[in-house]
């Protein structure tokens, strides 16, 4: 028996052997995310600000300290281990990672993100209180970034401290607060940790997929290790001898001898042998025997757990169901602590936030920047948690392995084998036949199902919800009339920063997810997605990298490219150059002409491309931006090119074998009453079921899923692997009915008034990137203007499953 059998028959065993643990709490209320995984997490848990991403255990063992680095309020919060409570919790403007205790914990040293600062705060009666800071230069936009840091108050009097913008090592003399040195360590830095010795710092260079040693005495680098791909989180041993180090893309942990400076064994924590990225592996911790190693997979929603008692021998024990994105994990005597960065869902919130008063209306809308606390803006939604875990026996740890396996779609068999039924035009098998030979994959901008779709009485709409019906997107209504309609489908990403890498990856790195809150939230930073920056791309590239490897020829328009240059080196003479990028001062009709000026020549020299990219963007609009064109006449005319993008392809020689799929890259803060994730999303083929609805949950990924079934491909990440394809969308009999485009109903020219309060609102912001204004206040702009009334929040849910209840509770702890 392979070793993966024998650990899945050792599950299976104990959950037969040891009934009082087969139906534990731990499983008994599953939640469902919109992404299609699910949670069962364990343990007991506290609430936590806006993404938390670093906790550390004082020196006494009685205090944690977390670092909120979200989008909405960042704070510092203080946390009694003994009563499992918050004991303070304070605002920080900026933060980002870096968290220590000094040795006698009574500081604690907080990264001040693109502050480009380390706050100093003194520790009294278990409350924080700010007494200097330790500044490593102006402020942003000098490109900085403070990012993990540690400190040595005992032997070298030194604070060392890393940064993600300008890629270096601050050394500071605790006494002077003065720069001492500054080293550059050629990529993004993720943290740094000083030997329990203090003689050696070790330094995760994220970016570079290396570990570097500096020697404290020396004053240099004296080695640099080879790790896995973005290397992040680090421990030490206590005698020093072992260093592992989390590397985020490719699922697994790197075990160095910090005497040889050799890695001598790397550990795979995905849940199953060479899984493609996905687990995103980004916290390390070890028990207190130093014989267990934790590790945090934050896209997978699981602790992994190693038994690690005899080096370079390392085993698998298990895994353990936390919260949703654990982003750290660390261990206080038999507990074990983790982190949950986006908390336990988006929650069921049928009847909406609490009606906000007249003053924060007045607040909201006449451009102050002050927001009240519960207004639901999706990318500073989902509040962290705190898990406090008691070490799992076996058999508990058994339960738990069961548990993650149950809430996790992917497996090996689905990265070959999709859900389907024979003779569809999707295959269930990777490499299998279809119809279907060319496919156009189409990116549109920011809205929510309701937004648009939410007046089609044949699905799950809310109308009162609805600001661009069919009046004004008259071609989507028809599509969604003549094929297929799809009530239930849902964006894998928050914003655009990862909404175009999760469009075009299946997945967004954990740069991404770390760095873009900050950037939304007005803290400096840099957008990151789309190519941007390297490394926030996936570690084995996006759907173009896919298609060459597997030998689809590829052709793109304006995704992935700005200003006439590809951001990517597989896109160079790949993409259409005459074609206008995003610009909302370019009509997407426009860009149809200039698309089917590019596919006319294409198809006359037999060369069209199997998978054409395309990007129609200015559904986003400029809100009520004086002078420019009105939000509904922005969208009308991206519904107008849409609905002559599909006639002209429905009426050209290559219609019976093609496939067209529209989706938004992220929903972000449109009002909808299911989920502000749910977004619309079209079919059109001849191989689409006619005037039909599916109500299927679908996502993101379940697209890109589908679009690589057709096209011979297998998925590229767990995400795309897991999802549930479009199948059901798709019939074997054809009806080469092509479609008729829809005038435009309102003055495609339309333009906002040129004075107002919104108009003097709108002026303040950048309008030359998406997602350059804030969203919330955006969302307020669009209502308002429109309507004329405040915007209602969005609804979201969790999908809740809720088995029969027992009398008595289970106690997993």
């Amino acid at each position: 028996m392979n070793p993966v059998s024998r650990f899945f028959a050792a599950i299976a065993l104990a959950v037969m052997i040891v009934p009082g643990f087969s139906q534990p709490r731990v499983e008994r209320d599953k939640i469902l995310l919109p992404n299609g995984w699910s949670l069962t997490p364990a343990g007991t848990h506290l609430p936590l600000g806006d993404l938390p991403l670093n906790l550390v255990i004082s020196n006494s063992g009685h205090l944690a300290a977390v670092t909120n680095n979200g989008q909405s309020t960042q704070t510092l919060d203080l946390v009694d281990l003994v009563a499992r409570k918050r004991a303070d919790s304070i605002v920080i403007a900026k933060s980002w990672y870096g968290l220590a205790f000094s040795s006698n914990d009574r500081y604690l040293y907080a990264s001040g993100g693109h502050d480009n600062v380390v706050k100093r705060y003194a520790i009294q009666n278990n409350h924080l209180a700010l007494k200097d800071s330790f500044v490593l230069g102006e402020k942003w936009p000098n490109r900085i970034g403070t990012a993990g840091l540690d400190v040595d108050d005992k032997t070298s009097n030194q604070l060392f401290v890393v940064t993600r913008e300008d890629s270096s090592l601050y050394i500071f003399d605790l006494a002077t607060r003065k720069i001492k040195s500054k080293t550059g360590l050629g990529s993004e830095a993720y943290t740094c940790k000083l030997s329990p010795d203090r003689k050696k710092l070790y330094i995760s260079v994220w970016g570079g997929g290396k570990l570097l040693v500096w020697d404290v005495a020396a004053q240099k680098i004296t080695a640099s290790i080879a790790t896995g791909n973005h290397p992040n989180e680090i421990c030490i041993s206590k005698n020093g001898k072992l260093l592992y180090v989390a590397n985020a893309n490719d699922n697994s942990v790197s075990v160095i001898h910090t005497v040889t400076n050799r890695v001598i064994e790397t550990l795979n924590a995905a849940l199953y042998p060479n899984a493609p990225s996905g687990s995103t592996s980004n916290g390390v911790a070890l028990s207190a025997d130093g014989k267990t190693l934790y590790v945090a997979n934050a896209d997978n929603n699981c602790l992994a757990v190693f038994d690690v008692s005899v080096p370079s021998k390392s085993v698998s024990k298990g895994f353990i169901p936390v919260g949703w994105y654990p982003t750290n994990v660390k261990v206080a005597g038999k507990q074990i602590l983790v982190t949950n960065g986006k908390g336990m869902s988006s929650m069921a919130n049928p009847y909406g936030p609490n009606p906000v008063n007249k003053k924060e209306v007045v607040l909201r809308h006449a451009g102050d920047s002050r927001r009240p606390a519960q207004v639901q803006y999706i990318a500073g939604l989902f509040r962290g948690t705190l898990s406090f875990i008691n070490t799992p026996a076996p058999a508990q740890l058994a339960v738990y392995s069961h548990a993650v396996y149950q809430n996790t779609p992917y497996s090996k068999d689905r990265e070959l084998t999709a859900q389907g039924e024979e003779g569809n035009p999707v295959p269930m098998k990777v490499g299998a036949a279809s119809p279907i030979k060319h496919v156009f994959y189409v990116i549109k901008e920011n809205r929510t199902y309701d937004q648009v779709l939410g007046d089609v009485t044949r699905g799950n709409g809310d109308s009162s919800l609805c600001l661009f019906g069919e009046t004004i997107t008259p071609n989507q209504h028809k599509i969604v009339s003549n094929f297929v309609l799809l009530d239930n489908f849902y964006v894998d990403a928050e914003v655009s920063a990862d909404g175009h890498n999760w469009s075009m990856g299946a997945y967004a790195t954990d740069y991404l997810e770390k760095t873009w809150p900050s950037s939304y939230g007005g803290r400096g930073g840099t957008y990151g997605g789309e190519g941007e920056r390297k490394i926030a791309n996936n570690r084995d590239g996006f759907i173009w990298d896919h298609a060459a490897r597997n030998r689809v020829s590829f052709r793109t328009y304006g995704e992935f490219v700005d200003n006439g240059k590809a951001k990517l080196d597989v896109l160079k003479g790949r993409f259409a150059p005459g074609y206008t990028g995003y610009d909302l001062g370019v009509a997407d009709t426009t860009r149809f002409r200039q698309w089917k000026h590019d596919f006319d020549s294409l198809v006359a020299a037999n060369a069209l491309p199997q998978l054409t990219t395309l990007r129609f963007g200015n559904d986003h609009t400029e809100g009520m931006r004086a002078g420019r064109k009105t939000p509904f006449a922005h969208v009308a005319d991206n519904d107008l090119a849409v609905g002559m993008f599909v006639d002209y392809i429905s009426k050209s020689p290559i219609w019976k074998e093609c496939a067209i799929f529209i989706l938004e890259d992220d929903a972000q803060n449109g009002p909808d009453h299911v989920d502000a994730h749910r977004s619309t999303a079209y079919v059109i083929s001849p191989y689409v079921k006619r005037r039909a609805v599916d109500h299927t949950m679908y996502s993101t990924s379940g697209m890109l899923h589908t679009i690589e079934l057709i096209l011979g491909m297998p998925p590229m990440t767990q995400y795309d692997a897991a999802a549930t394809p479009l199948w059901r969308c798709f019939t074997a009999t054809p009806d080469y009915t092509a479609f008729d485009h829809v005038p435009a109903t309102i003055n495609l020219l339309e333009r906002n008034p040129a004075q107002g309060k919104l108009a003097v609102w709108s002026e303040q912001f950048d309008w030359s990137k998406e997602d350059a204004v804030p969203d919330l206040v955006f969302n307020d702009i669009l209502w308002m203007g429109i309507r004329g009334t405040p915007a209602p929040s969005p609804v979201r849910a969790a999908f809740l499953k809720f088995p029969e209840k027992k009398k008595k509770a289970d106690d997993d702890d």
